[in-house]
């Protein structure tokens, strides 16, 4: 049931964004802040975590690309590796793109150590600094999913793994601005991702 939820909250994350004025750009998400002339919309606050490589990860490690962020843990026996394996498909398409990136926030920091985001990378085939898959404080995590991400991530015992997350893939700009949100279960909204992605970096 919880999936449906996040679904749901999905979709009408989707379809209540704030449209850029311009047919040729991709949306902003969210609500913005008008200061006489000038539009300014949400960023992505500053973050610091861990990636498996044990490397600290923050805002300069996407500076001046182009990301795609999520929220899973590494024991989801639900939506979690459907996700990774579509996110994967757009790893592999934009691999030789030094643009492009990727980062992936665990939800279960306690049994999701670096040692075990490690072996994960390794068994799934990613390699170098490219997708990071990052560990820290668990309120730093549910908080930027929340404050930065507008999405969900928690802990709930009554779903399956004891955590509720959005499935969604979130596309972010070289100015840290959300610019669209994907199904991370639905392989359309993968290729709509990569369309989406190619059309961001002629921006």
């Amino acid at each position: 049931m919880w999936r449906y939820v996040c679904i749901i909250f999905l979709v009408f994350f989707v379809f209540s964004c704030t449209q850029t004025t311009s047919k040729k750009q991709l949306p902003f998400m969210g609500e913005p802040t008008v200061i006489g002339n000038d539009t300014i919309y949400p960023e992505i606050p500053n973050f610091e975590f861990v990636n498996q490589n044990n490397k600290r990860i923050n805002n300069q490690t996407f500076r001046n690309k182009i990301y795609v962020a999520s929220f899973i843990f590494l024991d989801c026996p639900t939506i979690c590796p459907v996700m990774t394996k579509e996110t994967r498909k757009v790893y592999e398409y934009f691999k030789s793109n030094k643009r492009i990136a990727f980062i992936s926030h665990t939800i279960d920091p306690e049994h999701d150590t670096i040692a075990k985001l490690k072996a994960y990378t390794e068994r799934i085939g990613i390699h170098g600094d490219k997708w990071h898959f990052v560990t820290g404080d668990k309120k730093a995590i549910y908080q930027i999913a929340e404050e930065g991400y507008f999405s969900i991530a928690g802990e709930d015992s009554s779903a399956p793994g004891g955590y509720i997350h959005s499935g969604g893939l979130l596309l972010v700009d070289a100015n840290r601005h959300i610019r669209g949100v994907y199904d991370g279960t639905n392989k359309k909204e993968t290729k709509r991702l990569i369309h989406d992605i190619e059309q961001l970096v002629k921006e």
